[in-house]
């Protein structure tokens, strides 16, 4: 008998629940192009009601929808400001450039800027250098282990960048785990922000799909901007369904997912990795042979991912349990053996 795998590769490798399947099934439909779809309103509505905004929009993917905001706040030849390694950046296929002719530029370290670091980046009032337009902030932060941007840091950070005229866009990807690592609401974490996305499909559990909120007078331009992108979707009541369950269903239970994660943690700094101690659900972690390690967890029937060059990480998610954390760092124990 095979061994059940245990993929800890993401959190986008979930599965829909039986309920959120139901509920998908059961959606009501209509041609979202023109504006028609009654689940995909009611997700929408409801996105823009927890984050504090006046209206959002649903969007195929996490990508566009951060694609769509930074093109929507800025003109071709424009500067973004965002942190090292930020997802915009990094993994997003260089869209930023591609598409909308912007160049990012990274600050600080670990995840975080501070105000004094934006400052210093920001560029003179002069025609020889590119206008800085944007500041994009990502919480929790994917390549520095889900961490959570720290409260005081981004108020200075948002207090500048409004003296500059500057616009401030959200890469909320996993703002739900954010909201629910720091006991703050969606909406005061959304507060600053021109512009903010969330991710349905990464620790929610649904299967596809991100939001934008924003204001109201912005959904004419983000609209055309979508349709630029490829984005309109006709029945996408089912998609919208499933976003509608993991906000009723999946929001709270992230805590679970947090501990989990720092259960992991302890184990694998126990087993003898290098372990930077989780604040959400993500594991960064080295050992001495990323090669070998990665072989040979997937043989014993666990999936980690290789990160870069020199770090692993581990993400838990709804269809990883304690018990299966506890499963996975017996199985991975034989890996250390001399």
């Amino acid at each position: 008998m095979s061994l059940r795998t245990l993929d800890l590769r993401s959190d986008t490798v979930t599965l829909p629940t039986p309920g959120m399947r139901e509920a998908m099934a059961q959606a009501e439909l209509g041609d979202d192009v023109y504006g028609e779809d009654p689940t995909v309103r009611s997700l929408e509505e409801r996105i823009a009601e927890v984050l504090g905004k006046e209206r959002a929009m649903f969007f195929p993917s996490g990508t566009m929808a951060n694609q769509a905001c930074l093109r929507l706040l800025t003109r071709a030849g424009d500067v973004v400001l965002g942190s090292k390694d930020c997802h915009i950046q990094r993994f997003e296929a260089g869209a930023a450039a591609g598409l909308s002719g912007l160049h990012i530029e990274r600050l600080g370290d670990e995840g975080r800027f501070d105000a004094a670091q934006l400052r210093a980046a920001l560029p003179p009032d002069d025609p020889h250098f590119a206008p800085a337009s944007v500041v994009a902030i990502e919480n929790t932060h994917n390549a520095a282990g889900g961490r959570v941007f720290p409260k005081d840091m981004l108020d200075a950070i948002v207090v500048l960048a409004r003296e500059r005229g500057l616009s401030l866009h959200l890469d909320g990807a996993r703002l739900f785990n954010a909201a629910v690592a720091s006991g703050r609401p969606p909406a005061e974490l959304a507060a600053p922000f021109d512009t903010v996305s969330v991710c349905l499909s990464k620790g929610l559990g649904a299967p596809v799909g991100s939001v934008v909120a924003t204001n109201a007078s912005r959904m004419g331009a983000l609209l055309r901007i979508r349709k630029m992108l490829g984005g309109g979707m006709r029945q996408a009541g089912m998609l919208a369904a499933a976003g509608l369950y993991a906000l009723e269903h999946h929001v709270e239970r992230l805590a679970k997912d947090h501990t989990n994660a720092s259960r992991l943690a302890e184990g694998l700094a126990e087993l003898g990795c290098e372990v930077t101690a989780p604040e959400t659900n993500i594991v960064m972690f080295r050992v001495p042979d990323l090669e070998g390690f990665l072989t040979g967890a997937a043989n014993c029937g666990v999936r980690v991912g290789r990160f870069d060059a020199t770090r692993l990480r581990a993400v838990t998610h709804l269809d990883i349990s304690a018990e299966d954390i506890g499963e996975a760092l017996t199985r991975m124990k034989g890996l250390f053996r001399t």
